[in-house]
């Protein structure tokens, strides 16, 4: 996959792992859509990427399933044709399950899941047209490993690779690629503002974002899977290891995960 002069729509594009990508894949000569609910931070991230010029910024709030269909198409119509899409927006959650109101189960499920998928169908028959075009959906380690106080995170990851894995395999043969990335700790605002059980945002920053990966670092392993048309990715540090760890002894795996300390 080159991605020079390719059309990448980029959701969650204004802070953390998006505002990385945005900077990369400008660097690699992409022209980009940038998509969040701040219409200021996107064109601050806009403004600093290789070639602004050549980019455009769609203020969108996710959590709003009833512009979604809408909204992609005018993006397709007006801004198109669209070569890749980068699912990346997502909330997290710092919370136990007893803790957690339906509310706020839904409205994770909502942003890290339903839009998803909502934008995938609305841009999949135009990216079936394209020679060649991708799906890229940012799910997390913890979509392989659920761990404590991150039950409807966990959820919604989970659900989103198998998203991924079946239409992967409904769409072989196609000239569209499917990638699934499962990031680890990275060093980014995220778990500032992930929603306590009443759906407040927990504003403070855990130490494992503190102590992640750099989010520059989590971009360039991204888009070399991109280059690599990769099916599955997996950024990060020895948490990454998780992911071994329960495919190769689930026992272990499952004793392990109460030893650890989750905030």
């Amino acid at each position: 996959m080159n991605l020079q002069d390719k059309t990448i729509w980029l959701t969650g594009a204004s802070s953390g792992i998006g505002e990385a990508l945005a900077y990369e894949l400008a660097a690699q000569g992409a022209r980009l859509i940038l998509t969040a609910r701040r219409q200021d931070e996107l064109e601050r991230v806009r403004s600093q990427c290789a070639n602004p010029e050549q980019h455009c910024v769609i203020a969108l709030d996710l959590a709003d399933a009833s512009v979604l269909e809408v909204a992609a198409q005018a993006v397709i119509e007006n801004h198109g044709p669209i070569d890749i899409l980068v699912n990346n927006a997502g909330i997290g959650q710092r919370a136990t399950v007893l803790e957690t109101d339906l509310s706020v189960q839904r409205r994770i499920m909502e942003i890290n899941y339903f839009s998803l998928v909502t934008l995938t169908r609305a841009c999949l028959p135009h990216l079936l047209t394209r020679p060649e075009s991708m799906v890229v959906a940012i799910s997390s380690v913890i979509g392989k490993v659920a761990t404590p106080r991150r039950s409807a995170y966990a959820a919604s990851k989970h659900a989103v690779i198998g998203f991924m894995d079946a239409m992967r395999a409904e769409l072989h043969g196609t000239s569209l690629h499917c990638l699934t990335v499962c990031p680890g700790y990275i060093r980014t605002p995220f778990s500032y503002a992930a929603l306590r059980g009443d759906g407040r945002p927990q504003a403070i920053l855990d130490d494992g974002q503190k102590n992640g990966m750099a989010p520059e670092r989590c971009a360039r392993g991204i888009v070399a899977a991109m280059h690599k048309n990769k099916a599955e990715a997996f950024v990060g540090g020895k948490e990454t290891l998780g992911i071994y760890i329960k495919n190769w002894c689930p026992p272990l795996y499952r004793w392990m995960i109460t030893k650890v300390k989750i905030t």
